[in-house]
Parts: C-alpha cells; sequence; structure tokens
C-alpha cells in the first residue's frame, strides 16, 4: 500500500511526522535508493527500501507511556547540560519522544511514544485535546479572574481559547485552582496566570484528554493500556470517556531516579 513518506518515517518510530518533512527536503531519504525530495511522494514499506541518512526503516511495535514527570527534569531527547530527561525515567529500548511538553520546573502527567502519527494528533491545537492543570499561585484568585480565564486571556500570539478553571482552595496567601486548557501554547498556564498578576509557585498536569495522573508517584510510569489509546485518539477525533485509570506503575531506573532526586 502506498503511503506518505512522511507518515512512514513517522511510524517506523525515527521521528515526527512534522520533523520528517524536514529529513526527506534535506535529501536524507531514499527510496529503492534513489534520493527523494518531494513532500508529496509515497511509497509501499512492504516491497520498497526505505531508508533514512542509510538506515534501512522497519516498522517497530508501537509503545505508548504515561510518566509523572518530577520538577528539574527537561522534556528533550538530549541535553547539552547533561540534566535528566523524561526519557532517561523511561529507559525504553525505543527511541521514544514526549508528546507536548512541560516546563523544567512544572511536574505531573507527560505521555510519550515512538508513534508520531499519534503525538502528532493528541499536540496539535486544531485536535483540541483536553490538558487539565492544578495550579498554585500567588495571592487570592478572584471571580473576575477566573472569568477572564473562561472567556480567554490575550497572551503575545493571539487570544486564548476559552477554558475551564475552578477554584479549589484559598489559604496562606496562595490559591489553588484547577485549569483544563484545549491548546498548547508555550508556557500557557503561567503566562495566563502572570497576565492577571499571580505568580506560578507549582505547577501540576493531572489529566490529558480521558488518561488521569492517578496514583504514580513522582518519577514513575506505566504503559498505556490499548483500550486507553484508543480513547485519547477518540479524543483527538472530537470526543471520548471520562478520564481513567491505568495499571501498574513501574519506578524510574535506580541511577536516573537517583540524578532526579539530587536536582530537587
Amino acid at each position: 500500500m502506498l503511503e506518505r513518506l512522511q507518515k512512514i518515517i513517522a511510524r517506523a518510530g525515527v521521528t515526527s511526522r512534522r520533523k520528517a518533512e524536514d529529513l526527506i527536503v534535506s535529501g536524507r531519504v531514499t527510496v529503492d535508493g534513489t534520493v527523494v525530495r518531494e513532500l508529496g511522494a509515497k511509497a509501499d514499506q512492504e516491497s520498497m527500501e526505505v531508508r533514512v541518512d542509510g538506515v534501512l526503516l522497519r516498522s517497530e511495535k508501537k509503545v505508548y507511556v504515561a510518566l509523572n514527570k518530577p520538577p528539574g527534569v527537561i522534556c528533550s531527547n538530549l541535553d547539552e547540560l547533561a540534566r535528566v530527561t523524561a526519557v532517561d525515567l523511561v529507559g525504553a529500548r525505543q527511541r521514544l519522544f514526549c508528546v507536548g511538553r512541560l516546563d523544567e520546573h512544572s511536574e505531573g502527567l507527560l505521555l510519550l511514544t515512538n508513534d508520531g502519527e499519534f503525538a502528532q494528533r493528541l499536540a496539535h491545537p486544531r485536535h483540541g485535546v483536553r490538558k487539565t492543570y492544578l495550579a498554585r499561585v500567588e495571592g487570592d484568585l478572584s471571580e473576575p479572574d477566573l472569568e477572564k480565564i473562561r472567556k480567554g486571556i490575550w497572551l503575545a500570539e493571539g487570544r486564548t481559547r476559552e477554558a475551564e478553571v475552578a477554584l479549589k482552595k484559598r489559604a496562606h496567601g496562595a490559591s489553588l485552582a484547577l485549569i483544563t486548557l484545549r491548546e498548547g501554547k508555550n508556557r500557557e498556564v503561567r503566562r495566563i496566570f502572570a497576565r492577571l498578576g499571580h505568580k506560578v509557585f507549582t505547577l501540576r498536569r493531572v489529566r490529558i484528554g480521558p488518561i488521569a495522573l492517578g496514583a504514580m508517584r513522582p518519577g514513575e510510569w506505566r504503559r498505556l493500556t490499548a483500550s486507553e489509546v484508543r480513547a485519547l485518539v477518540d479524543e483527538s477525533s472530537g470526543g471520548g470517556p471520562k478520564a481513567r485509570r491505568g495499571p501498574r506503575a513501574h519506578r524510574a531506573p535506580a541511577r536516573a531516579g537517583a540524578r532526579v532526586r539530587g536536582r530537587r
């Protein structure tokens, strides 16, 4: 079956479909020994040899992981400063990458996969996958503040989409709020509250679509079940079931876990 090269490359776990386009344009992809630079080019992986940088692509088993990312861990495969990455904590044999991001100081639910198409569906704003955060912010959040967030806040690149937000608690000069967004602007939650004059002390993502963080401790991870993966795809198509708990989680490798604890 003929498929676009971007899809074949992403499915093989090399990179996301968007970055696969860069590989094609730069002449790093060949089909049956011929360099292909056209983004609309197709191939049949069953009968043709598709290679990236000379390496033959083989379809690998899809991996879908949920991780409770601790603070101090970065969402990157490589880091020049030798910081602990989310991929380090999982320690999978396959080449995994993060679905979306959490900044270094944020924590909570993060998905990792080698399925580029799946990652794109969940991360792209047009699919509107819900992401829910628990934010502890400076000062007392007022009802007018909450209403502004619900209607959309003006940031540098435009107005945020309508959001769901609820005040959970006020204590000791701080407020605890639960906020659900359907887009993925860079550091969006922190910037929304900063725009209203409230510094974010801590930020934890507790849900992505139907998948809840649950009882996983920082640094623990687990594989998503087939039904959870289907539910996430349903969510990216405009609907899905309520949040659910998954199977038992794993601790991060001892070496990576020790480095994380040392940074916190």
